[in-house]
């Protein structure tokens, strides 16, 4: 159900996300690893005590905890980060097999990004977490594999027929979106706005990539509907991998969360290996030049067709991470987005008005007509919405920890030794909530704050707004997801306002390899300018 009466249940006493703690005594399995975590933490202390005495020269940095306390923080575990960086700076949590550093501070980060990158990659164990998923796609490797993906997804991302075949295509997406949303408007029902803009995100990127039309938003295609409950499913189960240490013992049985996965990788790659098959046989059917190559499946298998190594399982890697960095980061922020816009009306207003001056055109005019003016000079004059959601990454960035690991034992510009097998982690959640980075109304949602006294957007260093990555890895992707973002806030803003269902209802997040609402968001809309 996407937009209609009635809606779901609100959440009661026996049906509410439960605390964690209620959650791991609920779960034998919990108890059994919170009572090994007990144990476990008894003999890192002793390791950590002997560690840190046999390092001669600087200092590790201090302790935390132990990976096992994440046992404790299924729920909140980037709050537990940044409590822990308010406390020590950066910190690290002890493991059995190579301590966890987590970093807060800037010069740090740009070590580890730019300066050292070599030392920072991926690694093994990264590779080993994330692999069944993501296989050899670039969020996964390191060396020839990486530079091969960089460099044709750095030539495509420059390209301008893919910029303009994108932002016509996103426009398309964003106006169905919207009579979605009109639809609920005109009902007068609450609408789930983060499922909503995730089928839609996932519509476009799928589009943009592969030249497929999934419509998962419109619920005609239960194939792509099957395809994305199972990787968001797959995305969970790898990013909990990070604090199980059990993980592998499950995946041998084939037990618990490891055998769901077996089950959603199946289905995610015969999804995927049925749209590399059509895809290849619609390209060998088109034989002369200048057929609809714009999509960015069709330009890879071009470049098979060239020389470059492209088998199909290379294909699928390279398409799952294009979907995890096109779609839940999107979505996920421009859900975060119109959380803020709730809770900030004035913002949201604010928002509106500029859209409605840099369009030239007011809320009675058609979405059609509306998406056309959503030129590129349009856009670029939208620097308040630019900063909106930009403040909005600096406090719920859409990947909130970014582990990478140690290859060589390392000394970091603060003066803290990292050894080799160490999962050293930049955090941008946390980052965005320091004060001596953002001053003390860190915790409030000012979009002003990025913007000069003329109202132009100023960006910060990409090594204390952390939110697109920095250095040699930096987001490839950025402006094409800020276009995105843009053209979808610009037009469900210009002809709807929103308000929280239940503004008593605490937000939480999810936590999973990219950060959304946990339970959704449910907003009532109205026609912009119908209860003014």
């Amino acid at each position: 159900r996407h937009a209609g009466c009635p809606s779901k249940p609100a959440p009661t006493a026996t049906n509410r996300p439960e605390s964690s703690t209620m959650y791991l005594f609920n779960n034998p399995l919990m108890v059994l690893l919170s009572l090994a975590a007990t144990a476990a933490a008894l003999l890192l202390g002793l390791r950590v005590l002997l560690g840190n005495r046999k390092k001669r020269g600087g200092r590790r940095p201090p302790v935390g905890g132990t990976v096992f306390n994440l046992v404790f923080h299924l729920a909140d575990q980037y709050d537990y980060y940044t409590d822990l960086a308010r406390r020590h700076g950066s910190f690290r949590l002890v493991h059995p097999l190579g301590d966890y550093v987590c970093l807060v501070s800037p010069p740090d980060v740009e070590y580890i990004l730019k300066t050292n990158f070599a030392n920072y990659g991926k690694g093994a164990l990264n590779y080993e977490l994330m692999s069944d998923l993501l296989g050899d796609g670039i969020f996964a490797v390191d060396g020839e594999k990486w530079r091969q993906q960089r460099k044709i997804a750095s030539f495509e991302f420059s390209a301008r027929n893919l910029r303009d075949y994108s932002s016509g295509i996103f426009r398309r997406k964003a106006i169905s979106l919207a009579l979605m949303v009109s639809e609920a408007a005109n009902s007068h029902c609450a609408v789930e706005i983060q499922d909503l803009l995730m089928k839609s995100t996932l519509d476009s990127i799928f589009k943009v990539g592969f030249g497929v039309d999934l419509d998962t938003l419109s619920g005609s295609n239960p194939e792509g509907t099957k395809f994305a409950k199972a990787f968001d499913a797959s995305s969970q189960v790898i990013h909990w991998r990070y604090g199980d240490v059990f993980w592998k013992v499950k995946r041998f049985l084939n037990v618990g969360a490891e055998a769901a996965l077996k089950q959603h990788l199946k289905v995610i790659d015969e999804f995927i290996y049925k749209a590399i098959q059509r895809k290849t046989e619609t390209l060998s059917a088109q034989q002369q030049d200048g057929w609809m190559k714009h999509d960015i499946l069709s330009r890879f298998l071009v470049k098979g067709d060239e020389g470059m190594k492209m088998n199909e399982k290379y294909l699928r890697d390279i398409i799952l991470n294009l979907v995890i960095a096109g779609r839940d980061t999107t979505a996920g922020t421009l859900s975060w987005f119109f959380c803020m816009l709730c809770k900030h009306p004035e913002v949201q207003d604010k928002v509106a008005r500029e859209v409605a001056m840099a369009t030239g055109l007011g809320s009675n005019i058609s979405m059609a007509d509306f998406s056309t003016a959503l030129t590129e000079e349009a856009l670029d004059k939208m620097q308040y919405l630019h900063a909106a959601i930009t403040e909005t990454l600096r406090l719920y960035p859409a990947v909130p920890v970014d582990p990478k690991v140690c290859l060589s034992d390392d000394t970091l510009p603060g003066g803290y030794n990292v050894r080799k097998g160490d999962l050293v982690s930049y955090v941008p959640y946390a980052m965005g909530r320091m004060k001596h980075l953002w001053g003390e109304d860190v915790e409030e949602f000012r979009p002003e704050r990025w913007l000069d006294e003329k109202g132009i957007f100023q960006p910060e260093s990409p090594f204390k707004f952390t939110a697109f990555q920095a250095g040699l890895r930096i987001c490839l992707g950025k402006e094409f997801a800020y276009r995105q973002m843009k053209i979808f806030a610009a037009v469900l803003v210009h002809f709807f306002t929103y308000e929280l269902k239940d503004p008593d209802k605490e937000i939480k997040y999810k936590c999973s390899l990219t950060m959304s609402i946990a339970r959704g968001l449910h907003v009532a809309a109205f026609h912009r300018g119908a209860n003014a």
